[in-house]
């Protein structure tokens, strides 16, 4: 019998021990793998949030967009309203109506004749001395008919003289006897008559045509020719001379009765300024024109002096307030702000109401002032006390509700519900300031034609100039012959 032991086989746990260390590197493997996907995840998770709120960011981003293009949407079609109902060239279209148009009413008998002939100036007789046919001589005649033809004569050429003086001697006196230049031939010492002057100034202002038009037009019909720099040097010598005649208008202005004032935009060498309006209604009536460069009450105060006592009428500016006299303040202004509420607010029946109120106070002022019998001062003065009761009740309605549409207009009642129905008090007086607005609007279109001007003495000169001619044609008068007559007058003193 064997004493030894017998030997172990340990291949199969080698083996096993060689299987568990690969089953632990592949749980290793696999750990590391979980670890990894679970990075994979959170990354993904964090990419996930952040495309979230880029998203959500986005979304605001858009929703203010929105909110921007209905108010541009909005605005856009305000503007459009607004110019359909204020186009700067003409009429808005209108839809043409499918009704067919009603028939033309027939003229009035008196309106019904034929147009007016003129004085004839010259005549000219047409008539057959012989037969055309027979060739015999004819003889009397009665007049068959006769046509007037309106026509200029041909234009006549500048014409050139040449003034000699000729120098004599006194044996009396011991002297040489020379005659002085007459006083009223040119401006200064330049050769240009008043004439040209007159017409250059003309054509510059009461037409308002480019320097390059009147060398043109100069040229053409006269045979004249003028450089740019000449024509300006003429303009500026009619405005030297004509500065007392420009004066006395402004002293008229101040001893008006009644006073329109105004103001508008006029650049001086690219520098914002202003040119002011003083001018009075009636049968003589004035514009006097001044630039300034301050739109403050103390220019306005200056322009009117410490004489004028009268009606001052103007638009609701502030600069205007310093006045201590009666005001009347521009219906035309205020009625434009009452239809801007209306079509802001249409929704809004209280505001339209109020709005239709105020304007309603308007057409019973106007109705009282033009009807068929004047009204007496008493009654003047009872319809202007209930006038003015009515528009305070009116003001009192609005004026402390903060936020309502009509609060800012109700405030302008009270502010000036004393300078709104003068019109009632004063015969003559208007109930606008649409005199000044037309009158002061050919240099607003010269101003955005031309820019403005370029130095304070061509502010003056065009200032000057402006106030003469506005003058003169509100006067109806020929601003040519005028011009001419006030030169010659002027100079004459001089």
């Amino acid at each position: 019998m064997n004493d030894q032991p017998a030997a172990i086989d340990r291949s199969p746990l080698a083996a096993l021990h060689a299987e568990n260390g690969l089953l632990h590197q592949r749980v290793q493997e696999l750990e590391a793998q979980g670890r990894a996907r679970e990075e994979r995840v959170q990354q993904l998770e964090a990419q996930v949030q952040e495309l979230e709120a880029q998203g959500r960011a986005r979304e605001e981003r858009v929703q203010q967009l929105e909110a921007q293009l209905a108010t541009a949407t909005a605005r856009v079609v305000e503007l459009e309203q607004d110019a359909q109902r204020q186009h700067k060239f003409g009429k808005a279209a209108r839809p043409r109506p499918e009704e067919p148009a009603k028939p033309r009413r027939a003229r009035a008998p008196e309106q019904n004749r034929a147009r007016r002939l003129d004085a004839p100036t010259a005549f000219e007789t047409h008539q057959y001395e012989r037969c055309p046919d027979c060739g015999y001589q004819l003889r009397d005649g009665s007049v068959w008919w006769a046509r007037q033809v309106v026509d200029l004569p041909p234009p006549q050429p500048v014409v050139v003289t040449q003034h000699t003086f000729v120098r004599r001697w006194c044996p009396v006196c011991q002297k040489w006897c020379v005659p002085p230049l007459p006083a009223a031939l040119t401006l200064g010492h330049g050769r240009i008559g008043l004439g040209v002057a007159s017409l250059v100034a003309t054509l510059r202002t009461a037409l308002r045509l480019p320097i390059g038009q009147i060398q043109l037009y100069l040229e053409t019909l006269h045979g004249l020719h003028l450089s740019r720099g000449a024509i300006v040097d003429l303009l500026r010598r009619v405005g030297q001379v004509a500065e007392p005649a420009v004066q006395d208008l402004q002293t008229q202005a101040q001893a008006s009765p009644i006073l329109h004032a105004d103001e508008t935009g006029w650049r001086e060498d690219g520098q914002h300024g202003y040119i002011w309006l003083l001018t009075t209604p009636g049968p003589n009536p004035v514009c006097y024109f001044e630039r300034d460069a301050s739109r403050s009450h103390a220019v306005f105060d200056r322009l009117r002096g410490d004489t004028f006592t009268g009606h001052l009428v103007t638009d609701f500016y502030g600069a205007y307030n310093s006045y201590p006299g009666k005001h009347q303040r521009c219906w035309a202004h205020l009625l434009r702000l009452l239809h801007k509420l209306k079509e802001r607010h249409q929704d809004d029946a209280a505001a339209c109401a109020w709005a239709r109120a105020v304007h309603r106070l308007y057409k019973l002022a106007t109705a009282f002032v033009h009807a068929t019998d004047p009204p007496t001062p008493a009654h003047r003065q009872a319809y202007y006390d209930r006038l003015v009761a009515i528009s305070h009740r009116l003001g009192l309605r609005h004026a402390q509700a903060k936020g309502h549409p009509c609060q800012a207009t109700a405030k302008l009642l009270l502010r000036h519900e004393a300078e709104l129905f003068q019109f009632v008090l004063v015969p003559g007086l208007s109930a606008d300031n649409n005199l000044a607005e037309r009158r002061i609007r050919p240099l607003a279109v010269a101003r955005k034609i031309s820019g403005g001007t370029r130095s304070p003495e061509g502010s003056v000169v065009r200032t000057r100039l402006a106030s003469l001619f506005a003058t003169w044609q509100a006067r109806g008068l020929n601003p040519f012959t005028t011009c001419l007559a006030l030169l010659v007058s002027l100079l004459s003193k001089a």
